[in-house]
């Protein structure tokens, strides 16, 4: 699970842990309810899109790193179906530290 590597560490396996029904599987032909707003923390969609899951070296230029971020959105966007609001949060690079991890 991409989730489980980014972000603080541990928080979404407490989260989780604390509230199980949180975690559910989504696909495009399940009920969904109505949602307003989606915010999304690109940070954690930028990298797997952009990176292989091996470790690999994987050679992508700038056109084919946006279709590929491009495209998960859109994926997210046919499940959620938000009403009004699509929010795309990106904080810029991360520290030296955060990439030596």
């Amino acid at each position: 699970n991409l989730y489980l590597d980014m972000g603080i560490p541990k928080f979404f396996r407490w989260l989780s842990e604390r509230y199980p029904i949180i975690n559910q599987d989504v696909t495009t032909d399940a009920a969904m309810p109505e949602f307003d707003n989606l915010y999304l923390d690109m940070n954690g969609i930028i990298h797997p899109c952009t990176h292989s899951d091996d470790g690999s070296v994987v050679r992508m230029t700038q056109e084919q790193m946006f279709l590929a971020v491009g495209n998960f959105v859109d994926k997210l966007m046919a499940i959620v179906k938000p009403q009004q609001l699509l929010f795309l949060a990106v904080d810029g690079c991360a520290p030296r530290a955060k990439m030596n991890q």
